[in-house]
């Protein structure tokens, strides 16, 4: 018996999937638990196996396209079994598409373009064409206000249009002020008309690719969110001496390098274990306050951005997260994540400062209720006991859900990781 292979639903927002890449062709035999396929989600790409042994029959999506959940993408049976009833009684409309596109789409072509093309078309071309020609060109020889035009011959208007003058800065010495080509030949523009004019070897150019299949769900995700959810932002300035002095301590005694990252999200992940309404979920009927912390850290990747997530963050130490974080980065960027890995967030951290960005908003990553954005470490004069000296700095900004985050309660959550920031030796105890 014929067994129906269906696009599989591989994460909870997915909708539809991309066939990356076939590793059976129709005719080999499949045992139960080979990769059949690679299948591209909206947020990883991922291996998908055999459930049944048999030969593979009949592939109904090639390598690159897309089907939405459910659709049939393959039929493994016995080999040489008639599979026409399941062709038939499948969704699929690889027939059925084309016969009306062939039987409505050339009639009204036929019908209505010619008439107007054989009737109106030939009589406005025999009337109208050749007098705007007579006058066009008799009038310009009889102009008697030469200075509202520019007298040029052809030849060197055309010169002037490849090398790039402006004609109206050339002093003609023709005829009654004629620019012909030898002022164009001898023409030497200012520094500004050197430079403003574009070089006639330069040309436009440009690239597309195809949206990705996460990249249209990420475009999807974000317009739900940013126009769903009220998002309002608190920003605050910290202090950073002290983490500067704990990071270099740490290496140092650990022996192992821990990042400016992982230092604030192992903060971010104490706070929010004090502050679960910070730490919730909007749903229409329902608010969830979540008391585990999974900490959603935004990897940037080729096609754009994910979020794998440090389960139970508030109980791991630095080297657990810092070992976490550079694995899931790791295998980010190669699409190696798995849909556990990447779902479950309850709260999410957004870093630019690597890059040099001091401050930014994020868009909530729903159905979080809040996302945090990190800047980078800035050094300038502060101000301490009264005196101006040398410190640094670091901005971040919250971007909350007033659904579910009054300011109040972001204020308060922001008050506990300064404390910890500015104190990061309590973040470990």
């Amino acid at each position: 018996m014929a067994e129906v292979i269906n696009m599989p639903r591989l994460s909870d927002t997915m909708e539809e999937g991309t066939l990356a890449k076939w590793f059976k062709k129709v005719g080999d035999t499949v045992k139960e638990g080979e990769i059949l396929a690679e299948i591209e989600t909206d947020k990883a790409t991922m291996e998908f196996e055999s459930f049944h042994d048999g030969t593979l029959l009949h592939i109904g999506i090639d390598e690159g396209s897309t089907a939405p959940v459910d659709s049939i993408i393959a039929i493994i049976g016995s080999k040489g079994e008639d599979i026409s009833s399941f062709l038939k009684n499948a969704d699929l409309k690889v027939k059925e598409d084309p016969k009306p596109e062939v039987k409505e789409d050339p009639k009204p072509e036929v019908k209505e373009d010619p008439k107007p093309e054989v009737k109106e078309d030939p009589k406005p071309e025999v009337k109208e064409d050749p007098k705007p020609e007579v006058k066009e060109e008799s009038k310009p020889v009889s102009n008697n206000k030469p200075s509202d035009r520019i007298l040029v011959s052809p030849l060197a208007k055309r010169l002037a249009k490849e090398k790039g003058i402006d004609i109206s800065s050339v002093k003609g010495t023709g005829d009654n002020g004629r620019v012909i080509k030898r002022d164009i030949d001898s023409f030497k523009p200012s520094n500004y008309s050197q430079f403003s004019q574009p070089s006639p070897q330069l040309k436009e150019s440009f690239y597309e690719i195809q949206n990705s299949t996460m990249r249209k769900a990420i475009a999807k995700r974000l317009s739900d969110s940013k126009f769903s959810a009220p998002h309002y932002y608190l920003n605050i300035e910290l202090e950073m001496d002290n983490m500067i002095s704990f990071r270099k301590q740490f290496i140092q005694t650990q022996n192992i390098k821990i990042s400016f990252n992982d230092i604030i999200a192992k903060a971010v992940s104490l706070s929010l274990a004090k502050h679960p309404k910070v730490n919730s979920r909007w749903y229409d009927d329902k608010i969830i306050f979540n008391e585990h912390v999974h900490l959603g850290v935004a990897v940037a990747v080729d096609d754009g951005l994910i979020v794998p997530i440090v389960k139970f963050a508030n109980s791991k130490d630095l080297p657990q997260i810092n070992s976490e974080i550079k694995d899931f980065a790791e295998r980010a960027k190669n699409k190696k994540l798995t849909p556990a890995e990447i779902e479950g967030s309850t709260f999410t951290i957004s870093n630019l400062g690597m890059f040099g960005i001091e401050s930014f908003t994020s868009i909530i990553n729903q159905p979080n209720s809040a996302i945090l954005s990190i800047g980078a470490i800035v050094q300038k004069p502060i101000i301490k006991n009264n005196e101006v000296v040398a410190g640094n700095t670091m901005k971040l900004t919250l971007a909350c859900d007033h659904r579910t985050v009054d300011g109040a309660t972001g204020s308060l959550f922001l008050k506990t990781l300064k404390e910890y920031i500015e104190n990061p030796v309590s973040i470990l105890i």
